[in-house]
Formats: structure tokens, C-alpha cells, sequence
């Protein structure tokens, strides 16, 4: 049922997280997390609210919901389902631009990783806002997420996540609910544009449905497009824990809720959101297929491939296919044009990949009693369990033309030196 940021935080602690690390965010904003639990459709589910000073005065004499807990969020537009991301009444706090809302991070008490995480999700916010309203990225004002509450949910949920200490975030497709939402500029449509502009950013896709409400905001759609990968079902998991976030309203068919699932991985590989682009030529020079794969990939391909191929009139030709990241797509695509003069580059269907986890090391290489270094590549699947390692052939060969021995000798050397 979608995801915003008081969700994902309700969904983290139920996993398991630990509220007292949400301290931080607490001094820096005077604002206090009520958590709570509630009931949607027979599952039990951890509601977060963030509560000002004023709520706090009023929370003795406020009426219960019938679950259990008072509901204060600040969602005064009640058009959508989850979450308070959009119009704030007053008391939820100052819309910021976005150099006030990164002064704000920098100045709590978080560690430079959490502190890190917070920005960049800020930096994927600010530049959907900035894309949809035409401005600068440091001119961009967030009037539905810059206020205390919706701040808090993005820190809250960076610094939940780093409490669990998991090394991977993945999430299957996120719904997004349908028709129309009303914010301050006025009535959009579901996804709103903000979420369109987050998704063209990150690593997973979006579903329309299940219901005729906003159900994935800009909030929760930036967290998880900065620290989730794709995957069109849940990857193998030995379960540990697991928990539900709860959303604002309740269904009669689809509990309102965000299941987080904690666990180790079993060997499965990585999965990757890439897109295929090719083209096919008939009247390149090997100078130009030659040179290819050096500005594709300064342009920002993954991989290029140049397959000899028959074409019409039974004319030999090439057909070129480049993988690249979802965000480099125009770039690459570009860069092949202007480089073969082709008349078109179209893009293919395949979407992911399946990748292995990469590292370096550098491995010492002893020949004739002197020392020598070599790069090696290290392949490893989600688990950490390493399934090939790799010496670098440039180095090798390097290292065997300076002490005149085979290149093989070099490869067995350095791969024989590194973990495996």
C-alpha cells in the first residue's frame, strides 16, 4: 500500500529498530515521536506520529480514534491516505528551502553516515521539486515536506535504518494508489508529480492501484529511492523479524500498511535496474567501432558490445548494444549518435539485471625478490559468500613485461594472494 515517511518509520520499529536513537532529532526540533499501535483489517501495525509543542499541551484532552492512539498528524488535506507530506496547517512547523533544511541536518547530533543518508534524500526531494516548479535546486522552497514532522520522518528513518545495521534495501514494486491528491498549488493527479520525478530517479518501479487514493508519497518515495534496489518479487530471506507501519486510513478490502522484512540473504545476486540501447551500422570504420567502447563508457555506459551482424541486402554491418543506468539513458544515447552518425537509437525491453557484488583489493606479487602490486577484482553475491576472484589483466601485464615473466604467472600470483 505505498510508503510515506511516518510508514516507513512505524514499519523500521516494529522490525525491530530502537526508538531511543531518534534522540537527535528530538533536541534539534523540540518535537517529540509518539508511537503507538493500531489495527487495519486484523493486522496489528505501529503507527508513528511526530507531535509539536502544541500537541502536546492538547494531548490530554484529544479524542481517541478508536484504535488506541490520538491521531496528530498534520495532514490537513485529507485527500490522501498515508502520510503528512503535503498541506501543513499552521503549528506543523516552517516550510524551508532547501539551504535551511541541510543548515538543520548539519546541525544535529547524528553520526556522518546518518547525517549523509538524511541529505541525499533531501537532495532527491529538493531535485524533484526543483524539476516540477522550474527553479534552482538552492531556491527550491519544500512547502510540503520542509515543515518539522515531514524532517523528521526522513531522519527518523535514516537513523532507524542504521540502528538495524542492514547491509541491503530492497523493495518490491510500490503501489501508488490512483486518482487525484490536493496540495498547496492545487488538484493532481495520483502519482503526484513530485513521485513521478523521484522514480525517474531510483532503482524500482512503481504499480498503480490498488485503491483510488494517494498511497506513495514524495517523503517516502525519496527515502526508499535512496536506499532501496528493485526486485519484482521478495528476493530468498531467512526471516529474523518483521513489522508493519500503519497508514492513516483504513480499507474495507487492502489493510493500510508497509511490511518490513529483516533477514539474511542466500547467495541470490544483485539486482540491477539498468536499460539496452542499440543501434545497428553498416558504414562504420573499424577507427570509429575501435574508439567505441572508450567514449561510451566516459559518457556513462556499463557495457558496450559490437556484433558483426548481416543487415538488408545482405550487407555486412554491426549491431552495437550498450548497457546503461536508467539516469545516463539521453547522455549515452547521445554520445552514440554523434559518434557512428547514426540515424536512431532505440531502447530494448530488459530492465534489470542480475549482478555480482564487486570489490577490489590489491594483491602483493613477489617475482625474483622483488614486490609488486596487482589489482583484483573480488565477486561476491547479496550473502557475502565470494564465488570468483579476478586479478586486473592490465596490471599483470604491466607487472610481467617490468619483471619478464609470463602474465599468467602474475594472474595465479595475485589471485592466490587475496581472500577467497
Amino acid at each position: 500500500m505505498g510508503a510515506s515517511g511516518d510508514m516507513l518509520c512505524g514499519a523500521l520499529l516494529a522490525a525491530g529498530a530502537d526508538p531511543d536513537v531518534l534522540r537527535p532529532v528530538e533536541d534539534a526540533l523540540d518535537v517529540r515521536y509518539a508511537t503507538d499501535e493500531t489495527t487495519k483489517n486484523g493486522i496489528r501495525a505501529t503507527t508513528v506520529d511526530v507531535l509539536l509543542d502544541a500537541d502536546d499541551e492538547r494531548d490530554d484532552h484529544d479524542a481517541d480514534d478508536g484504535h488506541g492512539h490520538h491521531d496528530h498528524r498534520h495532514d490537513h488535506d485529507h485527500n490522501h491516505a498515508n502520510g503528512h507530506d503535503h498541506t501543513h496547517a499552521e503549528g506543523a512547523g516552517p516550510s524551508r528551502s532547501y539551504p535551511e533544511v541541510v543548515d538543520l541536518v548539519e546541525s544535529m547530533s547524528l553520526s556522518s553516515g546518518v547525517a549523509a543518508d538524511a541529505l541525499v534524500i533531501f537532495e532527491v526531494l529538493g531535485c524533484a521539486e526543483a524539476a516540477v516548479h522550474g527553479t534552482d535546486l538552492d531556491d527550491t522552497h519544500f512547502h510540503e515536506v520542509g515543515a518539522d514532522d515531514a524532517i523528521a520522518d526522513v531522519v527518523g528513518a535514516s537513523l532507524l535504518l542504521d540502528d538495524l545495521d542492514v547491509e541491503r534495501v530492497v523493495t518490491t514494486p510500490l503501489a501508488t494508489g490512483g486518482g487525484e491528491v490536493t496540495m498547496s498549488h492545487g488538484t493532481y493527479p495520483v502519482p503526484t508529480p513530485a513521485v513521478v520525478e523521484v522514480a525517474g530517479r531510483a532503482a524500482w518501479s512503481l504499480r498503480g492501484g490498488p485503491v483510488e487514493t494517494e498511497l506513495l508519497t514524495p517523503t517516502g518515495a525519496a527515502i526508499l529511492a535512496h536506499v532501496a534496489e528493485g526486485a519484482e518479487q521478495l528476493p530468498t530471506l531467512q526471516v529474523d523479524t518483521s513489522g508493519y507501519g500503519a497508514g492513516d486510513h483504513d480499507f474495507p478490502e487492502h489493510p493500510n500498511v508497509l511490511r518490513a522484512l529483516v533477514g539474511d540473504g542466500e547467495g541470490e545476486l544483485i539486482e540491477d535496474g539498468i536499460r539496452v540501447l542499440e543501434t545497428n551500422l553498416d558504414d562504420a570504420t573499424p577507427e570509429v567501432l575501435g574508439g567505441l567502447h572508450e567514449s561510451l563508457r566516459a559518457a556513462g555506459a556499463r557495457d558496450v558490445s559490437v556484433v558483426p551482424t548481416t543487415m538488408k541486402k545482405s550487407r555486412p554491418g554491426h549491431l552495437v548494444k550498450v548497457i546503461v543506468k536508467p539516469e545516463d539513458v539521453e547522455r549515452v544515447a547521445r554520445r552514440l549518435a554523434v559518434e557512428t552518425g547514426t540515424l536512431g537509437v532505440r531502447e530494448t525491453g530488459a530492465r534489470h539485471r542480475w549482478i555480482a557484488s564487486r570489490e577490489f583489493e590489491t594483491a602483493a606479487v613477489g617475482i625474483d625478490g622483488s614486490e609488486y602490486e596487482v589489482d583484483v577484482k573480488i565477486a561476491s553475491d547479496a550473502a557475502g559468500e565470494v564465488y570468483d576472484v579476478s586479478a586486473e589483466y592490465d596490471d599483470a601485464a604491466a607487472v610481467a613485461a617490468e619483471a619478464d615473466v609470463a602474465v599468467r604467472e602474475v594472474v595465479r600470483l595475485a589471485e592466490a594472494n587475496v581472500r577467497k
